[in-house]
């Protein structure tokens, strides 16, 4: 399947029983709310296809794996409506993710921002490039990471997660790994392609209704997430509405 337009892409390929899901924006594969709609929805058909087993999540192109939220469109928001309806778009993805009965590999080639970080989070295993640091910027912008937190903490813990919030600064891939986000990192692309090909093909000779179980148990403990996430979505809609996000906003843009 194929969709493009320029609010971004979703291209999904099927071999062998693995499916690759690439998505791709023009601005460092940053989200709008349509893309993320759309991510969401292929990730729920992928999850009801009984011919795929495994899927590979990845991104366009060899710059950034995800600069998260797009910045025009926080900019363009202009009540706590829309501003809540967009953050619950990555609300919808993270729920998609956490309710998949396939295993989602993570291929992460570079660096992640924000709710991009969420989405690696959400992965049930992610493996990176030396080049794949991690930052979430969202106290800097007036808001904070409300809604992609309890996938990060679920990942990382409370305590890397409240360092990195609280820094706003970038995090090294190595650092990310030791955390727990990323399962191996490796210094090319090529060497990353390589090993998660393997383990793709690995897991997709495993039975698939015993991968389906321990998805369920891997997920354990996160059934609040449907309302949750969401009260997070409007933490995040009000804030982002303030003067100092605005200004903040505009800042950063420039």
């Amino acid at each position: 399947m194929q969709s493009q337009n320029p609010n971004g892409s979703i291209i999904t390929t099927i071999e062998n029983t693995i499916a690759t899901l690439e998505f791709g924006h023009p601005a460092s594969n940053s989200f709008p709310t349509e893309l993320l709609n759309r991510l969401t929805n292929e990730l729920h058909s992928l999850s009801n296809n009984s011919t795929v087993s495994v899927i590979i999540l990845k991104s366009s192109g060899s710059g950034a794996f995800c600069a998260g939220a797009s910045f025009d469109e926080l900019l363009a928001v202009s009540n706590a409506e829309e501003a809540t309806q967009f953050f619950s778009g990555f609300a919808n993805v993270l729920n998609a993710m956490r309710n998949c009965s396939k295993i989602i590999i993570g291929r992460i080639q570079g660096k992640a921002v924000g709710g991009g970080v969420g989405i690696i989070a959400a992965c049930d295993y992610a493996m990176a490039t030396q080049e794949s640091a991690i930052k979430l910027s969202e106290l800097a912008i007036g808001i904070g990471p409300f809604v992609i937190e309890p996938a990060v903490s679920r990942k990382i813990g409370k305590t890397a997660m409240t360092e990195m919030t609280l820094e706003t600064e970038w995090k090294t891939a190595a650092w990310a790994n030791d955390k727990g986000l990323f399962a191996k990192v490796f210094e090319t692309t090529t060497e990353l392609d390589t090993e998660i090909e393997a383990f793709a093909n690995k897991l997709a000779k495993y039975n698939p209704e015993a991968l389906i179980e321990m998805k369920k148990v891997f997920w354990e403990g996160t059934e609040n997430w449907n309302t949750l996430l969401y009260e997070r979505a409007e933490i995040s809609g009000k804030l982002v509405l303030s003067d100092f996000s605005r200004n903040a906003l505009n800042q950063f843009k420039k």
